[in-house]
C-alpha cells in the first residue's frame, strides 16, 4: 500500500516534519521519503495575510500546499490517500437536521470537523491520525463528552474503528509539558482492522493499540467507562448532539460503536528533557532582556494573586492565580507555549541567560526548539511572517517528535497491508 498522506490544518509542516523526520540547515531542507505527502490544505481565516501557508510553501515547494477555505474545497478533488492526518480546532460540534429533511444531518457548529467527516465519508482513507487539545474530551461543559461522542459516531457511520489517548510531550522525554488528545482511526476494510478487533478493548488499551505501543502506561486499572453509540441506543447523529452525554477518560477505544474509556497513567520517564536543554548556548540579541522598568510588572504577572471583581450583574468575586515560577526552572521541561508567547503576558516563559545570567524571554529559535521543530524553520522572507507570528505559530504547533514516533508505527502498519 502506498503511504500516502493528506495534511489538513497543515499550519508550519509540523505532521511532515515529523513523519520525514525533516533536518533544515538553514538553507537546504532533507526530507527522507518514507511518506508521501500527496496535498496539504492552511489557511487562516481571521487573518488578511496567510504566514502559516508561507512557511509550508517556502520549506516544501510551491505546488505543496493549498491556501483555500477547506469548506470550499470540493472533496472530490482530493487525491486518494492512505493516512489522512490534521491538527484541527476545537470547536461546538452541535447538529440538527434541515428543514427539508433532503440533506439528512447538518453541522451547525464546529464546521471544521464536518469538513473531515465529508472526506471520510468521499474518500475513504484506510487510516486518519488527528491531534486536538484535550478538553475536547469533555466538551460543551453543558453535555459532557457530546462533541467527541458525534465524532466518534462519525467515524462509525463510515465504518471506522477508532483508538485515543491523551498525551503529555514531557512524560515521554519531549522538551515540553504539552497535553493533546490523538485520534487514530482505521478502516473496517484492512487488515490492520481485522487483526486488532480480536483484542479485548483493554488490551487495545494497555498493550496492543498503537498509543500503548508507543507510549506506555501503567498496568493499574485506576477507572473505566463503557457506552454504546451504535444505531441500537441512539437512531443518527441528531440523537447524539441532543442526548448523549459521557465522561472519556484519557484513553480509550471505540469499536462497532461500543466505547471503552479508561483512565491511564503514563510509565514513569528515564530521560527527561529540560528547557535548560534547548535554550541558545551563544550571546542573543538584546531585545529579549527584560527592561529594568517592566521588571515589577513581570513579577506581578508571575506572582500569586486576589482579586475583587464584579459581575454584570454587580455581584463581587474573587480572581485568583498561584505563583509560577520566576524565572522559569531548566531543570524540568518547558511548560505549555501559548500563541502569546514572548509577550508581556503571565504565560510567557522568562529564563535566566546562559552568557550573561540577566533575565530574557525566549528567542524564535528556542521556541521552535520547545516544539522540536529545526531551527529557524519559521525565519523566511515572506512580510507575513513577522517574529511576533513565529511565536504565534510555534504556540498553534504540535510536538514534532510526538508525532515522528507515530509515524514510524504506522509505516509498519501500512507496509502490513500488501
Amino acid at each position: 500500500m502506498e503511504k500516502s498522506v493528506v495534511e489538513l490544518f497543515a499550519g508550519v509542516g509540523g505532521f511532515r516534519c515529523g513523519f520525514n523526520h525533516i533536518t533544515f540547515d538553514g538553507n537546504k531542507v532533507k526530507e527522507d521519503s518514507n511518506w508521501n505527502f500527496v496535498w496539504a490544505n492552511q489557511w487562516e481565516p481571521s487573518t488578511k495575510t496567510q504566514a502559516a501557508y508561507d512557511c509550508y510553501i517556502e520549506r516544501f515547494g510551491e505546488n505543496s500546499c493549498i491556501c483555500e477555505d477547506i469548506g470550499k474545497v470540493d472533496k472530490s478533488i482530493i487525491p486518494n490517500h492512505t493516512l489522512l492526518v490534521g491538527g484541527f480546532p476545537c470547536q461546538d460540534y452541535s447538529v440538527a437536521r434541515s428543514l427539508s429533511n433532503e440533506k439528512g444531518i447538518e453541522g451547525k457548529k464546529g464546521v471544521l470537523w464536518w469538513e473531515i467527516a465529508e472526506i471520510l465519508e468521499t474518500k475513504q482513507p484506510p487510516f486518519v491520525l488527528l491531534e486536538n487539545v484535550d478538553r475536547l474530551l469533555r466538551s460543551p461543559s453543558t453535555q459532557r463528552g457530546r462533541d467527541f461522542g458525534i465524532m466518534l459516531r462519525s467515524f462509525l457511520d463510515n465504518g471506522y474503528a477508532v483508538e485515543w489517548r491523551v498525551i503529555n510531550a514531557a512524560e515521554y522525554g519531549f522538551p515540553q509539558k504539552r497535553r493533546r488528545v490523538f485520534i487514530f482511526a482505521y478502516h473496517n476494510s484492512t487488515k490492520y482492522y481485522q487483526s486488532m478487533i480480536k483484542n479485548s478493548a483493554e488490551q487495545l488499551v494497555y498493550s496492543k493499540g498503537i498509543f500503548a505501543s508507543n507510549f506506555p502506561i501503567k498496568d493499574t486499572k485506576l477507572d473505566k467507562g463503557k457506552s454504546d453509540i451504535s444505531s441500537k441506543s441512539f437512531e443518527d447523529i441528531v440523537y447524539i448532539s441532543d442526548e448523549f452525554d459521557f465522561h472519556f477518560f484519557n484513553a480509550g477505544c471505540m469499536v462497532d460503536g461500543i466505547i471503552h474509556t479508561y483512565k491511564v497513567e503514563p510509565q514513569d520517564c528515564k530521560k527527561i528533557t529540560t528547557l535548560g536543554d534547548v535554550l541558545e548556548k551563544d550571546e542573543v540579541d538584546e531585545k529579549y532582556f527584560l527592561l529594568d522598568e517592566k521588571l515589577e510588572k513581570w513579577k506581578f504577572l508571575k506572582g500569586s494573586k486576589r482579586i475583587e471583581r464584579t459581575k454584570p450583574n454587580g455581584e463581587k468575586y474573587y480572581f485568583a492565580e498561584g505563583q509560577l515560577s520566576f524565572p522559569d526552572r531548566l531543570d524540568v521541561p518547558a511548560r505549555t507555549m501559548l500563541t502569546s508567547e514572548s509577550t508581556t503576558n503571565r504565560s510567557s516563559h522568562v529564563v535566566k541567560d546562559n552568557v550573561s545570567g540577566n533575565l530574557r524571554t525566549l528567542t524564535p529559535v528556542e521556541a521552535e526548539r520547545i516544539q522540536m521543530f529545526p531551527d529557524n524553520w519559521t525565519n523566511i522572507e515572506s512580510k507575513a511572517m513577522t517574529e511576533r507570528r513565529r511565536y504565534f505559530m510555534m504556540g498553534n504547533a504540535l510536538v514534532v517528535g510526538v508525532v515522528q514516533k507515530l509515524g514510524d508505527y504506522l509505516s509498519k502498519i501500512v507496509d502490513e497491508e500488501d
